[in-house]
């Protein structure tokens, strides 16, 4: 704490040759002594030669012991520039410096000295005048205490609240915080939002359009009870949707604003009932046979039941969680599309025809059926799975399926033409079969049929010319 005093800033005695001329030694002693806690009387080489004490917590400091050494002596290290300072200035009528210097004492902290000095007479002594900082220090060691009790306190809140943020956002029971003044929603968690399936944000609504007209009394009689007695007994209610709920409501003050805090839950036995249910369809799917898969807009898998794990031929369901299920999924991206188009377009998709291809190189055929779960903010796709396996050729005889009538005619050929012309008819059957299998899974879909067939546009339309499928006129 050092502070400079410019003289001109401060009145002066106008004649203090008249009004002090008379005065002693012993008085100028007197006078020194009262107007400052410590004073010394210094030599013109800056041993201290005399003390005065003017305070009893000073007296026992025993700072009479100073007598006879350099007053720089008696100083901590970092004080001693300052003592230096102080003493050249000593003479210099233009600024007055008051410097704080620490003397170190036997027991305790350092004593806390503001100084300021002064050349007394011709002889070359100084009179240095001091002030004890120790009730400065305590105070403001004390302000320090206190603004570190107010972070730690900030600290606490902040924490405190940021729990009840937490807790209110993912607690399952719905929580509606309102204005007892003006009945409006302050907040609301996401439960809440989606118990009263309400269009757009709670906050800033008024309590009573979330609930049904019949039920306006109840309400008002459930927040008047809690308002006279703190917290009321549980009412069931009419949400504005029609469904029931059962409501409790309590009463808080904040920022000199009184608040309902209002809990609504479905009527007792329903939430359980329904989470009851919940789990046992979640433990079915988990067990089912038939590889399950969820997974996001993109096809990124977010969950899979132990039956696909099975099937692509992996440990855990976290080297699946993440992953494009068309990394598992299909002939080639062409499958996964068609069938993920499909999907979007009617919503449901039953026995999709594919492959799927184990992570070491095992391939299954498969049947797909797909589903889309749309959400507020996203969609997710649903897979059902089922392995199909090789099917059994066909046989002749009573009860055999019938063969398609073009195979049944190849059958027919054999021993009365070639092999190379068997052969280039079965592949023309073939290739048919394949076209119109693809037309089929791609619900006539040329471009993509084409692209799942591995051929160019070009040359799929050709194919349909000379397979005569389809009515081509309108292309050209």
């Amino acid at each position: 704490m050092d502070t400079p005093l410019a003289s001109e800033g401060l009145r002066q005695f106008r004649a203090p040759q008249t009004s002090l001329g008379d005065v002693d030694a012993a008085s100028a002693a007197r006078l020194i002594a009262a107007t400052s806690d410590l004073a010394l009387v210094l030599g013109p080489d800056g041993v201290i030669e005399d003390v005065a004490v003017g305070s009893r917590e000073l007296e026992a400091e025993e700072c009479g012991r100073w007598v006879g050494r350099r007053w720089i002596e008696t100083v901590t290290p970092e004080s001693r520039e300052k003592i230096e300072a102080l003493l050249r200035n000593a003479s210099s009528d233009k600024d007055r410096l008051w410097r704080q210097v620490n003397h170190p004492l036997p027991t305790g902290p350092d004593l806390p000295i503001l100084y300021s000095a002064v050349d007394f007479g011709h002889n070359g002594r100084i009179v240095a005048v001091g002030r004890d900082l120790r009730g400065v220090a305590a105070l403001q060691r004390k302000l320090v205490d206190a603004q570190a009790a107010m972070e730690r306190e900030y600290a606490h809140l902040r924490s405190a609240e940021t729990r009840y943020r937490l807790l209110f956002q993912i607690a399952s029971e719905a929580v509606l915080v309102v204005d007892a003044a003006t009945r409006r929603v302050s907040e609301a968690n996401p439960a809440a939002t989606e118990l009263v399936a309400a269009a757009g944000p709670l906050p800033g609504r008024p309590l009573a359009q979330l609930f049904a007209p019949e039920s306006a009394g109840a309400l008002e009689d459930l927040l008047t009870s809690a308002r006279s007695a703190g917290r009321s007994d549980e009412a069931r209610l009419r949400l504005a949707d029609g469904r029931e709920a059962t409501a409790s409501a309590s009463v808080f003050r904040q920022d000199r604003v009184t608040h309902f805090l209002l809990r609504l839950s479905p009527p007792a036995g329903a939430a359980g009932a329904l989470a009851a249910s919940r789990r046992r369809v979640l433990r079915v799917v988990e067990r089912l046979p038939d590889a399950i898969v969820v997974t996001d807009s993109d096809r990124r898998i977010l969950t899979a039941n132990a039956a696909f794990l099975d099937l692509v031929q992996l440990a855990t369901e976290e080297q699946a969680r993440g992953e494009p299920l068309d990394r598992w999924l299909g002939r080639s991206s062409v499958d996964c599309n068609v069938l993920a188009a499909s999907v979007r377009e009617h919503g449901a998709v039953k026995r999709f025809g594919t492959v799927v291809q184990g992570e070491y190189g095992l391939v299954e055929d498969v049947e797909v059926s797909a589903v889309l779960a749309p959400e507020t903010d996203d969609s997710y796709y649903g897979f059902a799975i089922r392995p199909t396996g090789p099917r059994p050729m066909a046989t002749i005889g009573t009860g055999a399926p019938e063969l398609p009538h073009s195979v049944a005619q190849m059958k027919e050929l054999v021993g009365r033409v070639s092999l190379k012309e068997l052969v280039r008819e079965t592949t023309d059957v073939i290739e048919k079969l394949c076209i119109e299998a693809a037309l089929d899974l791609t619900g006539d879909n040329r471009a993509s049929a084409a692209e799942m067939l591995g051929l160019s546009r070009q040359s799929f339309y050709a194919k349909l010319r000379r397979h005569g499928l389809g009515d081509l006129d309108h292309e050209d």
